[in-house]
């Protein structure tokens, strides 16, 4: 099992080492989990040559689980093996510490989200404390603040010891991410496949509920999320008005901002920005929101998640880091998927290559530009 411990010293030696400071050959030593030191390469213990030596990437926000739990329309799988095959897919990527991003009540899609959250949270503890696991497993409660069971869910979930970090969402077509309501509704027939006098039925309901209970459940989570001590992230701000929302909140981080307004306005007002991986990979945001590349290029990015993407946060930095149009060598992109996403979760043993830090290492070799995962190991454990 991935618990186990890991052995007491262990020298890694010919990979270009990635480092707060700049890229270094040598070897590098770990000792009971931790980084010893690097220094001179002597040709000892595993070979790494011809690859880059990481920091374990930290991906804040994956929706990915739900590929696994939900393989087809009408299909749910048993919850412990489809997070050991999610597991599996988010070490390859290069990711060895994952805020697993379950939904807290519904908007429209997929109202079954309420019935299974509290079980599948179980079997996320469950295959944790198994040392099931190949990385290390948070959980980030993504709550729909449109949907009133959502106070109930975050009350009953909020104080489990995996629960780490919040994020308030709303996906009441409208605002944020979906400003224009007939794209949405197009989208929706086709997605939910309901004729449209049931779909205007559906959204003229979720309309309702939103503007009924929207502001109450949105202060309840963060209220209880603040009493917990989370971090908490405001997901999907638009406009100067959802930052200051936000900012009087207490909330210190703007997740996925759809907008350069937003996004500079966030940054001005002491925020930090989380984009997606995958907007800046396709040179766009699906949703018609501002591209991260735009973000990256006025310096408006503070990390990157892997939104729906297990691996894109390892593309991304690779790609950013050989984009002549920023300004990112390697250590800074890479930075952008782990040592900045590991001080947002206040996770300060993690998330860089430095003496007395957890060796949360990934070794990686690139193929025509394309970084490929060869090893992996957390707290000095080879788990890939």
């Amino acid at each position: 099992m991935f618990d186990t411990p890991a052995p007491h010293a262990l020298t890694l030696s010919g990979a270009q080492i990635v480092t707060p400071t700049g890229i270094r050959d040598g070897a590098l030593r770990v000792e009971d989990g931790k980084i010893a030191g690097i220094g001179a390469d002597h040709g000892e213990g595993r070979d790494l040559a011809g690859h880059y030596l990481i920091p374990g990437i930290v991906d804040l926000h994956t929706d990915h689980i739900e590929r696994h739990v939900f393989p087809r329309l009408t299909v749910q799988w048993p919850f412990l093996p489809a997070l050991l095959a999610h597991d599996a897919v988010i070490i390859a990527g290069g990711t060895t510490t994952v805020f697993d991003s379950l939904s807290v009540g519904a908007s429209l899609k997929r109202p079954e989200r309420r019935e299974i959250l509290g079980p599948l949270i179980d079997a996320l503890e469950h295959g944790r404390a198994a040392g099931a696991f190949r990385a290390d497993h948070m959980l980030h409660l993504r709550c729909e603040i449109s949907d009133p069971t959502t106070m109930e869910l975050v009350d009953d979930n909020i104080g489990r010891d995996i629960t780490r970090l919040v994020s308030v969402m709303d996906h009441t077509p409208g605002d944020r991410q979906l400003p224009d309501i007939e794209r949405w509704f197009d989208h929706m027939l086709k997605d939910m496949a309901v004729t449209t006098d049931e779909g205007r039925t559906m959204m003229a309901e979720l309309l309702d509920r939103s503007a009924r209970v929207g502001a109450q459940v949105r202060t309840h989570v963060i209220a209880t999320a603040h009493a917990h001590a989370h971090t908490i992230m405001s997901h999907d701000d638009r406009s100067v008005a959802h930052v200051d929302q936000a900012r009087a909140e207490g909330i210190a981080i703007s997740e996925f901002p759809c907008t350069l307004t937003a996004a500079r306005h966030a940054r001005n007002s002491g925020m930090l920005n989380v984009a997606g991986a995958p907007n800046y990979l396709r040179g766009g945001s699906q949703s018609g929101n501002v591209g991260v590349a735009a973000l990256l290029a006025d310096d408006l990015v503070d990390a990157l998640a892997s939104d729906y993407i297990p691996r894109s946060p390892l593309d991304a930095a690779f790609a950013i880091a050989a984009d002549p149009g920023l300004p990112h060598d390697l250590p800074a992109a890479l930075a952008l998927v782990t040592a900045a996403p590991a001080r947002m979760a206040g996770l300060l043993d993690r998330g860089r290559i430095a003496v007395g830090l957890r060796a949360d290492l990934v070794a990686v070799r690139l193929i025509a530009g394309q970084p490929i995962v060869s090893a992996a190991w957390r707290a000095g454990h080879q788990v890939f």
